[in-house]
């Protein structure tokens, strides 16, 4: 199971969130980390890809 972490940002009029998610490799097995900064509303989305 991947963890996954949420951080909530503020620039100016605008509201952003930085997800964070650990994602095993097929190839290796070892785990990297895969950020991206969205809009709050898409982030259970992009959590819930794989």
């Amino acid at each position: 199971m991947a963890k996954k972490s949420v951080a909530t940002l503020q620039t100016g009029s605008k509201r952003l969130s930085k997800a964070i998610k650990m994602v095993k490799s097929p190839k290796t097995g070892a785990y990297t980390f895969v950020e991206a900064i969205m809009d709050p509303s898409k982030v259970k989305d992009f959590l819930a890809k794989k």
